[in-house]
């Protein structure tokens, strides 16, 4: 029995182990190019986040750097301004990305073709160019002042881009009309899978648009949420492009972020890549602990 069943159980455990090199064959190149690209230069940036200087004049301080962040008042302005967007900007665009999609799923609604492109198309637009359009707009003598002034809103002209609040005000605004359209479009195609008898059956119990809305889109979107969450947090504390052609960090440092100061530690001030190296770390670190708060509270416990 066991001699007859010997053979066959060989070519089972072959077939299996050849399945395995084939998948492995498809995988290869996949697991090489992250290792290559990603993981190594994350080891990398690590170890050059344990020595100051650059280049050949490099020296090993161990955590130094990492004792320094506390010390540096420029980093805390970054860190704080990265952290006042994040609580104020994602928040704003999730709210409304989610009211544009309810809005434009709705059947009995014309032109939905012209408004979800209209709103979707500040994604696909150049950052450089948007991000100078938005300079002249709020300029001093822009057209967004001169609105308000026509408009009997303002009496003298809003300092957008030279008064540190404003200047804030106008970053805030800048990123939450590039990319409320790029999160609407995951809302819209999730609530197009949803079967319509659920908010017929709820119409019909009488429940209101709102309700429907808290009860049933929100629950059903609610892995959809948790990921256009997670991904604007990791956009948002990488912002740089807005900062840098808008406001250039100014005035002073009151908009600068924490990309933006790595990037001026390594070319714009004297070049320290192993103290810009620890602070691109402390985006990691944000990274991983948002998105597991984010995970927590989602209730996403897989």
């Amino acid at each position: 029995m066991s001699q007859a069943s010997s053979p066959t159980h060989q070519r089972t455990f072959a077939q299996r182990l050849r399945k395995n090199y084939i998948g492995w064959l498809f995988i290869i190149l996949s697991v090489l190019g992250i290792s290559l690209f990603y993981f190594y230069p994350m080891v990398q940036a690590f170890l050059l986040s344990l020595q100051s200087g650059m280049g050949s004049s490099l020296e090993y301080v161990g955590f130094d750097n990492y004792v320094r962040l506390f010390n540096d008042p420029t980093f805390i302005t970054a860190l704080t301004n990265t952290i006042l967007y994040l609580l104020i900007q994602v928040p704003v665009m999730i709210v409304l990305a989610l009211v544009f999609s309810v809005l434009l799923n709705d059947p009995t609604l014309k032109f939905k073709g012209f408004f979800r492109t209209a709103i979707f198309l500040p994604a696909v637009t150049s950052l450089v160019a948007y991000a100078v359009i938005f300079k002249y707009l709020f300029g001093n003598d822009g057209l967004v002042n001169d609105f308000l002034l026509g408009m009997n809103i303002i009496s003298s002209p809003i300092a957008w881009l030279s008064d540190p609040f404003w200047a804030k005000i106008t970053i805030i605004i800048a990123i939450t009309w590039r990319w409320t359209g790029y999160n609407m479009i995951f809302y819209l195609s999730a609530l197009q899978n949803v079967d319509k008898s659920m908010y017929e059956a709820a119409r019909i119990d009488g429940a209101s648009a709102m309700q429907q809305f808290f009860f049933i889109t929100i629950p059903l979107l609610k892995p959809i949420i948790l990921f256009t969450s997670i991904v604007s947090t990791i956009g948002t504390l990488q912002l740089f492009d807005e900062v840098m052609n808008i406001t250039s960090g100014g005035p002073g440092n009151s908009t600068m972020t924490i990309s933006m100061y790595i990037y001026n530690l390594s070319f714009e001030y004297t070049p320290d890549f192993g103290y810009a190296a620890t602070v691109s770390y402390v985006i990691l670190i944000l990274v991983v602990i948002l998105s597991f708060i984010q995970f927590r509270v989602a209730g996403d416990r897989d």
